[in-house]
């Protein structure tokens, strides 16, 4: 009876730790590492120094909302002129200057010697007003450094480092807990002795045919990791590999160059079905034991291609690199084929984020009747979610609801940036059943533009996707919206008499929306009650791109009768935020 009881505590503890790990600077000098415990809801983190790695008299990391020294919340080693070491938590103020924290919760601090490390400690949750509430989705960790001699930490300026002394990245803190690994067929998916380009940013494309064992006999995809040259953990920022989903008979170009390069050939953007993606401090990503994303066969185009994201701030000649994907495969189809399906806004011009927006939203609709018709009796499980937008999106999340009544969020990211893009395992399966509806909201940061930003498929126009992972695969591949057509005209025709814009008829949205400037707070506060208010176009789409029966133009926007209830924050008064 002990040993039952013993063995089903350690197995509940195992599945409540995981653990990751990331490098800090570009040269691979500094690794972090951390270890979550959901049950205490703590983080403990240690800082390796390569052997390499420069000097410092004073060593800061910790967090910001976007990466920013200014306005940071971070733990402080630093040394005295005596020599004595110290060990603070700390806030930086608006312009990088450093301010002790009443309440210190950098806990648990020590140096380790030997694997030269350093060793602490952070809450999720400290309820400090100074310190930075540690969330699921993306997080800014941000490092600096030193060898200023300090009679005092106060005042100390991160800002004022040279660049090769700060940065910061972007990771996962709360990543699921380790899962077994899958047992399969290796299928490596890399670059092979690549030259790096000497850029700032580099996207690499190289397509790949399947081994001829993959193109004769489909098989499940069942586990997929990263593999990283040594010494270009820094280096290699995040990766995705794609499946070329188009005529199976069709030969595509074995292409290896910039992905955004003019001789690029058009027929390799047919490689677009993302099949595995990757990003820094991701673990691998295992599929639930029932289920394995389909891939080969005889009826499935032969060719992927992988992007990968190379980071070379220092612009450096010398990076060779080998990296890439590996994934996990068997010929022993398990008993359900994942899928992915796609929510959220239509890839299309009638949807636009007004110039000069802090954060401006933009949401898609996956409604009750999309569900109704596509989805399985007995539903399907959501188990991961690769949230999308491009280059002007802050936050991206999706809300869940069931006969008018919210449901827990499937999946949320409030720090989201395009940079920083994974297929994360949900924490919890999610059961969504017909006649469920799915909500996608993406903020967007247009500050620095004075036109509008339209919806498309350019890097420079905007999307706002969920690609939800689940079992089992249904018809059902596109639940999204748009604005409904005669909602858009009605809007142009309003700008065009009462606004007096060069607004044409016979233009497209796109034209029409770049014609509108400038961009006030009125006009963008209609342009965002057009569309929270008006009816919707839906795409309730099929996996071979028709759509399901009926008419899908011109349908209200469901009403919840119930919200989900916001827990608040198990904090004492005088620690609280909200005090």
């Amino acid at each position: 009876m002990f040993k039952s009881v013993l063995k089903f505590t350690s197995s509940t503890l195992a599945q409540q730790l995981a653990e990751s790990e990331a490098v800090l600077d570009p040269n691979g000098d500094l690794l972090l590492k951390w270890r979550v415990n959901y049950i205490i809801q703590k983080i403990q983190f240690e800082i390796v120094l390569s052997e390499r790695a420069p000097a410092f008299d004073w060593f800061a990391i910790g967090f910001s909302d976007r990466g920013e020294l200014k306005n940071s919340d971070v733990c402080v080693l630093w040394t005295d002129y005596k020599g004595l070491d110290h060990f603070e938590d700390m806030h930086a103020d608006a312009y990088g200057k450093l301010l002790p924290d009443k309440q210190q919760d950098c806990e648990g601090f020590h140096l380790n010697s030997q694997s030269r490390s350093i060793i602490f400690e952070r809450s999720f949750d400290t309820c400090d007003k100074d310190d930075y509430v540690i969330e699921d989705g993306t997080v800014h960790v941000v490092w600096a450094r030193g060898t200023d001699k300090l009679f005092s930490s106060k005042g100390l300026c991160l800002t004022a480092t040279s660049s090769k002394d700060h940065g910061f990245i972007r990771v996962r803190l709360l990543t699921s807990p380790k899962q077994p690994k899958a047992l399969g067929q290796e299928l490596r998916v890399t670059n092979k002795n690549l030259k790096v380009p000497r850029d700032d940013t580099t996207y690499w494309c190289k397509v790949f045919k399947l081994p001829d064992y993959v193109i004769q006999r489909p098989h499940h995809i069942i586990q997929f990791e990263s593999t990283i040259t040594k010494g270009n953990e820094g280096l290699v920022h995040h990766m995705e590999l794609f499946h070329c989903d188009t005529d199976p008979n069709l030969d595509i170009p074995l292409y290896e160059g910039n992905c955004f390069a003019n001789d690029r050939p058009e027929v390799t953007r047919r490689c677009s079905k993302v099949k595995s993606a990757w990003a820094m401090g991701a673990p691998p990503f295992v599929y639930p034991e029932e289920a394995g994303l389909p891939i080969g066969g005889p009826h499935a185009n032969k060719y992927l291609m992988l992007e990968v994201h190379y980071n070379n701030p220092e612009m450096k000649t010398d990076w060779v690199d080998s990296s890439g994907i590996v994934v996990y495969i068997t010929p022993n189809l398990r008993r359900y084929n994942a899928a992915v399906m796609e929510l959220g806004l239509e890839y299309t011009d009638k949807m636009a984020i007004p110039g000069g927006q802090t954060a401006f939203p933009l949401t898609g609709y996956c409604i009750p009747q999309c569900t109704g018709v596509g989805l399985p009796p007995h539903g399907i499980i959501v188990f991961g979610s690769q949230l999308h937008t491009h280059l002007t999106g802050i936050a991206v999340w999706t809300r869940h609801f069931r006969q008018g009544i919210e449901l827990p969020v499937l999946n949320k990211d409030m720090h989201y940036s395009t940079h920083f893009q994974e297929i994360r395992i949900l924490h919890r399966p999610v059961k969504v059943l017909p006649g469920d509806y799915l909500e996608t909201t993406c903020l967007y940061n247009t500050i620095d533009k004075t036109n509008a930003t339209i919806g498309g498929h350019a890097i420079t126009d905007e999307m706002c996707v969920n690609y939800m992972h689940y079992y089992p695969a249904t018809d059902l591949e596109v639940c999204k919206s748009a604005v409904s057509n005669s909602a858009l005209e009605n809007y142009f025709k309003f700008e065009k008499q009462w606004d007096n814009m060069t607004i044409s008829y016979k233009s497209s949205p796109r034209e029409n929306y770049l014609s509108i400037k400038p961009w006030t707070p009125l006009r963008a506060d209609a342009l965002n009650e057009l569309y929270t208010e008006s009816p919707i176009s839906m795409q309730c789409n099929k996996s071979d791109g028709s759509r399901f029966q009926g008419d899908w133009e011109g349908i209200s926007i469901p009403r919840i009768k119930v919200k989900l209830h916001v827990l608040n924050r198990h904090c004492q008064m005088g620690y609280s935020n909200e005090s």
